[in-house]
Protein backbone atom coordinates (compact mmCIF):
# COMPACT_ATOMS: atom_id res chain seq x y z
CA UNK A 1 0.00 0.00 0.00
CA UNK A 2 1.20 3.27 -1.03
CA UNK A 3 0.84 6.58 1.54
CA UNK A 4 1.15 8.55 -1.62
CA UNK A 5 -2.65 10.10 -2.24
CA UNK A 6 -3.66 11.45 -5.34
CA UNK A 7 -5.42 15.07 -5.11
CA UNK A 8 -8.96 15.10 -5.82
CA UNK A 9 -10.23 17.97 -8.33
CA UNK A 10 -11.66 19.66 -5.39
CA UNK A 11 -8.41 20.25 -3.21
CA UNK A 12 -6.29 20.54 -6.47
CA UNK A 13 -4.07 23.68 -7.01
CA UNK A 14 -5.03 26.44 -8.64
CA UNK A 15 -2.51 28.22 -11.27
CA UNK A 16 -1.58 31.41 -9.58
CA UNK A 17 -3.09 33.87 -12.38
CA UNK A 18 -6.74 32.67 -11.36
CA UNK A 19 -6.32 33.83 -7.86
CA UNK A 20 -5.32 37.31 -8.73
CA UNK A 21 -8.57 37.30 -11.72
CA UNK A 22 -11.23 36.88 -9.00
CA UNK A 23 -9.27 40.03 -6.88
CA UNK A 24 -9.90 42.05 -9.94
CA UNK A 25 -13.55 41.18 -10.82
CA UNK A 26 -14.22 41.58 -7.22
CA UNK A 27 -12.59 44.45 -6.78
CA UNK A 28 -14.78 46.03 -10.13
CA UNK A 29 -17.66 44.27 -8.91
CA UNK A 30 -17.54 45.79 -5.38
CA UNK A 31 -16.02 49.54 -6.83
CA UNK A 32 -19.58 49.00 -8.92
CA UNK A 33 -21.73 48.23 -5.84
CA UNK A 34 -20.42 51.85 -4.07
CA UNK A 35 -21.00 54.01 -7.37
CA UNK A 36 -23.97 52.17 -8.39
CA UNK A 37 -25.48 52.75 -4.25
CA UNK A 38 -24.26 55.97 -4.18
CA UNK A 39 -25.76 57.42 -7.32
CA UNK A 40 -28.83 55.23 -7.46
CA UNK A 41 -29.17 57.37 -4.14
CA UNK A 42 -28.82 60.44 -5.29
CA UNK A 43 -30.61 60.77 -8.45
CA UNK A 44 -33.71 58.58 -7.52
CA UNK A 45 -35.85 60.32 -5.29
CA UNK A 46 -38.29 58.17 -3.71
CA UNK A 47 -42.31 58.27 -3.93
CA UNK A 48 -42.63 59.70 -0.67
CA UNK A 49 -39.86 62.46 -1.03
CA UNK A 50 -40.43 63.71 -4.08
CA UNK A 51 -40.48 63.06 -7.83
CA UNK A 52 -38.41 60.18 -9.36
CA UNK A 53 -35.42 60.33 -11.54
CA UNK A 54 -37.42 60.68 -14.70
CA UNK A 55 -40.24 62.69 -14.03
CA UNK A 56 -41.23 65.91 -12.83
CA UNK A 57 -39.48 68.71 -11.36
CA UNK A 58 -36.01 67.92 -10.17
CA UNK A 59 -33.63 69.73 -8.03
CA UNK A 60 -29.86 69.42 -8.67
CA UNK A 61 -29.17 70.48 -5.62
CA UNK A 62 -30.79 67.88 -3.69
CA UNK A 63 -29.75 65.44 -6.06
CA UNK A 64 -26.10 66.55 -4.95
CA UNK A 65 -26.59 66.99 -1.48
CA UNK A 66 -28.06 63.08 -1.47
CA UNK A 67 -25.10 61.93 -2.91
CA UNK A 68 -22.86 63.28 -0.24
CA UNK A 69 -24.89 62.23 2.56
CA UNK A 70 -24.45 58.87 0.78
CA UNK A 71 -21.31 58.71 0.52
CA UNK A 72 -20.83 60.07 4.03
CA UNK A 73 -22.88 57.16 5.08
CA UNK A 74 -21.20 54.82 3.33
CA UNK A 75 -17.91 55.76 4.03
CA UNK A 76 -18.56 55.34 8.31
CA UNK A 77 -20.09 51.84 7.19
CA UNK A 78 -16.79 51.00 5.59
CA UNK A 79 -14.84 52.59 8.30
CA UNK A 80 -12.98 54.59 5.11
CA UNK A 81 -10.04 57.28 6.35
CA UNK A 82 -11.23 60.77 5.92
CA UNK A 83 -9.35 61.18 3.11
CA UNK A 84 -10.98 58.29 1.71
CA UNK A 85 -13.89 59.93 2.19
CA UNK A 86 -12.82 63.52 0.61
CA UNK A 87 -11.60 61.68 -2.54
CA UNK A 88 -15.33 59.38 -2.85
CA UNK A 89 -16.89 62.46 -2.16
CA UNK A 90 -15.03 64.57 -5.14
CA UNK A 91 -15.61 61.80 -7.63
CA UNK A 92 -19.34 61.16 -6.87
CA UNK A 93 -19.56 64.73 -7.29
CA UNK A 94 -18.34 65.04 -9.80
CA UNK A 95 -20.25 62.24 -11.60
CA UNK A 96 -23.28 63.44 -10.37
CA UNK A 97 -22.41 67.52 -12.00
CA UNK A 98 -21.48 65.07 -15.28
CA UNK A 99 -24.63 62.94 -15.29
CA UNK A 100 -27.26 65.48 -14.55
CA UNK A 101 -27.58 67.48 -17.40
CA UNK A 102 -27.76 64.29 -19.30
CA UNK A 103 -31.23 63.62 -17.15
CA UNK A 104 -32.60 66.00 -19.02
CA UNK A 105 -31.95 65.49 -22.41
CA UNK A 106 -33.54 62.02 -21.57
CA UNK A 107 -36.38 63.56 -20.30
CA UNK A 108 -36.68 65.45 -23.50
CA UNK A 109 -36.22 62.16 -25.38
CA UNK A 110 -38.90 60.55 -23.74
CA UNK A 111 -41.26 64.02 -24.65
CA UNK A 112 -40.38 63.69 -28.35
CA UNK A 113 -40.56 59.47 -28.53
CA UNK A 114 -44.29 60.63 -27.14
CA UNK A 115 -45.07 63.19 -29.97
CA UNK A 116 -43.55 60.61 -32.49
CA UNK A 117 -45.98 58.38 -31.28
CA UNK A 118 -48.73 60.29 -31.61
CA UNK A 119 -48.83 62.11 -34.75
CA UNK A 120 -51.18 60.91 -37.70
CA UNK A 121 -48.15 59.72 -40.10
CA UNK A 122 -45.51 57.41 -38.73
CA UNK A 123 -42.06 59.16 -39.42
CA UNK A 124 -38.97 56.08 -39.16
CA UNK A 125 -36.43 58.65 -39.44
CA UNK A 126 -37.05 60.46 -37.08
CA UNK A 127 -37.67 57.58 -34.69
CA UNK A 128 -34.32 56.15 -36.02
CA UNK A 129 -32.70 58.95 -35.29
CA UNK A 130 -34.03 59.17 -31.88
CA UNK A 131 -32.99 55.58 -31.03
CA UNK A 132 -28.86 56.76 -32.42
CA UNK A 133 -29.28 59.36 -30.11
CA UNK A 134 -30.55 57.67 -26.87
CA UNK A 135 -27.84 54.81 -27.60
CA UNK A 136 -25.15 58.00 -27.77
CA UNK A 137 -26.36 59.55 -24.51
CA UNK A 138 -26.38 56.02 -22.71
CA UNK A 139 -23.07 55.00 -23.83
CA UNK A 140 -22.01 58.61 -22.68
CA UNK A 141 -23.61 57.83 -19.07
CA UNK A 142 -21.93 54.61 -19.08
CA UNK A 143 -18.62 55.27 -19.86
CA UNK A 144 -18.53 58.63 -17.30
CA UNK A 145 -20.24 55.29 -14.67
CA UNK A 146 -17.66 53.31 -15.47
CA UNK A 147 -14.87 56.46 -14.91
CA UNK A 148 -15.45 57.05 -11.43
CA UNK A 149 -16.36 53.09 -10.34
CA UNK A 150 -12.88 52.94 -11.56
CA UNK A 151 -12.00 55.81 -9.59
CA UNK A 152 -13.92 54.75 -6.55
CA UNK A 153 -12.43 51.29 -6.89
CA UNK A 154 -8.54 52.56 -6.50
CA UNK A 155 -9.51 54.70 -3.51
CA UNK A 156 -10.92 51.44 -1.29
CA UNK A 157 -8.88 48.59 0.29
CA UNK A 158 -9.45 45.68 -0.77
CA UNK A 159 -11.10 44.90 2.36
CA UNK A 160 -13.05 47.95 2.33
CA UNK A 161 -14.86 46.88 -0.82
CA UNK A 162 -15.62 43.66 1.39
CA UNK A 163 -17.49 45.56 3.74
CA UNK A 164 -19.10 47.18 1.19
CA UNK A 165 -20.11 43.76 -0.56
CA UNK A 166 -22.12 42.74 2.76
CA UNK A 167 -23.95 46.08 3.27
CA UNK A 168 -25.37 45.58 -0.53
CA UNK A 169 -26.12 41.58 0.51
CA UNK A 170 -27.96 43.10 3.59
CA UNK A 171 -29.62 45.96 1.88
CA UNK A 172 -31.39 43.63 -1.07
CA UNK A 173 -32.23 40.88 1.71
CA UNK A 174 -34.17 43.20 3.52
CA UNK A 175 -35.19 45.21 0.52
CA UNK A 176 -36.04 41.80 -1.53
CA UNK A 177 -39.32 41.33 1.06
CA UNK A 178 -40.96 44.92 0.53
CA UNK A 179 -39.82 45.35 -3.09
CA UNK A 180 -43.36 43.92 -4.45
CA UNK A 181 -45.35 45.73 -2.26
CA UNK A 182 -44.61 49.38 -3.46
CA UNK A 183 -46.66 48.57 -6.54
CA UNK A 184 -50.49 48.42 -5.77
Amino acid sequence: MSDHQTPSPDTAPTPRGRGRGWLFVTTIALAAALTGAVASRAVSQHPWHGPGFMSGVFDPARVEDGADRAVRHLSIEIDASNDQQDKLRAIVKGAVKDLLPMRERAVSARQRGRVLLTQPTVDRAAIEALRAEQLALADAASKRFAQALGDAAEVLTPEQRRKLDERITEFRERRGFWHGWRRG
